[in-house]
């Protein structure tokens, strides 16, 4: 077995706390059912309101796809290009006006919740807020809700105002908006947008998916193709910035400009998340030989607001040592791998060339086809921070997780994605702005066959929100039934009872009960 070589460039591993790594944090994965103040779920809100009346697109087909529009129409896709700010460590984010007279906001652009939700109050670590009193548009909906997130959450009230986008879709529109009253480790210190905008499923929304979203709201109002597409541009830059990295957010459709090549699409498993299948998952051309099943526990989902990859933890585990047997890096400390600790190099080398491609297969829309889409290490081996004249820091861009494999911005920033609700698919396509150096750092290759993995990789039942709810109600309910038959059996006459003799007696320091309830 050939040894390999020492590596020249690597001049130390940058202890760190956790926290220092876990600062540029990573937002929503997971997003939990609404607290409900007194113990009883709010009543459902179905708000349908009308808007300023636009004429209709005349390129919305049937099939919601529109690659280009009319310039002069509602729809000028050149118009968006480009309207985002930030990085992937602390989000992408668009401006956006609320009210009369409009207030300016950043907003988290998030494809992995689906409420629209703004800094009500001042906070220290927000610039700006919502101040409904300043806006004569404004009504509050008075219920109470709140989002909780795999990191942070947030408590507010439900209402509506108006909104407009300076780069966006031409015109004014009507939203719910939540204003944020309180919130834990949500906002965060450096981050740059004062809300968030949950582009997912209404089946998310809180406090029931009877709010219509966002999106929704776009869709029915301004006539516009049930599709958007979103670029990412902070590939090979520092995850934590100066927060002026491009992107671009289209409603509405496709910018022929934002991708090269091909678009391949994997359909939509479930329409909460954007959950889609993965089939495998290569490291340096090598298959990590799992079943698909553990890729896809409990989910794998597409979510913008997630800044790493973040892998169910046997697949986490693989690819940690897969990364580790191909790099050509000798020794590595584990602290790098979990996020607590920074490698650095001399700036003057690139480290990237020590690390193996990652490559993520999905299933095609053709069933027995897939297609992978690959990343380079300047994806996930992401520059921090300098230290001195002479070092430059990286992170590792690939976490564990619970509960999904989110394909989150370190693999997002090497493509133009492509969020086709009407056809039920997301679509990949290499992203122009995914370069480091003048070389491309992202790649798609296919199609190939799924003869060697399981016709479906995904488990036929699916513990939505709702159903969760469902099981809890039914074990509520047979938790009832047992106490009233155990009241019943306490209150039938002794006579009815058995009488034991000494030989029915069982020894308490034999007795199941008292060791089931230490």
């Amino acid at each position: 077995m050939r040894t390999p070589p020492a590596t020249p460039g690597l001049l130390l591993l940058l202890a760190g706390t956790v926290g220092l790594c876990q600062a540029l944090f990573s937002l929503p994965l997971r997003v939990s059912h609404p607290v409900a103040p007194g113990g009883s779920p709010p009543a459902p809100v179905v708000l349908r309101p009308g808007s300023v009346s636009r004429q209709q697109d005349p390129l919305a087909g049937e099939d919601g796809l529109a690659l280009a529009s009319d310039p002069v129409g509602t729809l000028n896709f050149l118009a968006m290009v480009e309207n985002l700010q930030g990085d992937s460590g602390r989000g992408y984010y668009l401006e956006m006006l609320i009210g009369t007279p409009p207030q300016a906001l950043n907003i988290l652009v998030d494809t992995g919740s689906s409420n629209f939700a703004v800094a009500g109050v001042p906070d220290p670590d927000v610039t700006s807020y919502f101040n409904t009193e300043l806006s004569s548009t404004y009504k509050s909906q008075g219920i109470d809700v709140t989002v909780k997130y795999s990191q942070g959450s947030w408590t507010g009230v439900l209402g509506t105002d108006v909104i407009t986008m300076p780069k966006g879709i031409d015109g004014s529109y009507v939203i719910n908006i939540a204003t944020i009253l309180e919130s834990e480790n949500f906002f965060l210190p450096g981050v740059k947008w004062h809300g968030i905008l949950g582009l997912a499923y209404d089946a998310l929304a809180k406090p029931s998916s009877s709010v219509e979203t966002f999106f929704d709201s776009l869709v029915r109002q301004a006539k516009i193709p049930n599709i958007f597409s979103l670029q990412m541009c902070g590939a090979g830059l520092p995850v934590s910035g100066s927060g002026t990295n491009g992107g671009s957010l289209i409603l509405g459709g496709i910018e022929p400009s934002l991708y090269k090549g091909d678009i391949w699409y994997t359909p939509i498993k479930e329409e909460w998340y954007y959950q889609v299948e993965i089939l495998k998952l290569e490291v340096g051309g090598l298959n990590l030989e799992l079943d698909c099943r553990e890729y896809n526990a409990d989910k794998a989902i597409v979510d913008s607001g997630t800044t790493l990859l973040r892998l169910p933890q046997k697949v986490f585990s693989a690819v940690v040592q897969a990364i580790a047997r191909t790099s050509l890096i000798q020794e590595f400390s584990s602290g790098f791998w979990t996020g607590s600790q920074l490698a650095c190099w001399d700036k003057t080398e690139r480290p990237w060339s020590l690390f193996p491609k990652l490559s993520i297969y999905l299933r095609d829309e053709n069933a027995s086809r897939s297609f992978r889409i690959s990343i380079l290490p300047q994806l996930y081996i992401q520059p921090i921070l300098g230290i001195g004249e002479n070092l430059q820091c990286y992170r590792f861009g690939i976490s564990s997780s619970t509960n999904a494999l989110v394909i989150g911005a370190t693999v997002m920033e090497g493509f133009y994605v492509i969020f086709d609700r009407a056809q039920r698919r997301v679509g990949f396509a290499v992203s122009p702005c995914a370069e480091v150096d003048g070389a491309p750092v992202s790649e798609i290759e296919g199609p190939f066959t799924t003869a060697d993995v399981a016709s479906n990789c995904v488990s036929s039942v699916s513990f939505h929100e709702p159903v969760l709810w469902i099981a809890s109600y039914a074990l509520m309910s047979l938790c009832g039934i047992i106490l009233l038959v155990l009241i019943i059996l306490l209150l039938i006459p002794p006579r009815c009872q058995h009488r034991y003799t000494d030989n029915d007696v069982v020894n308490d320091e034999s007795s199941l009960v008292r060791h089931r309830w230490k």
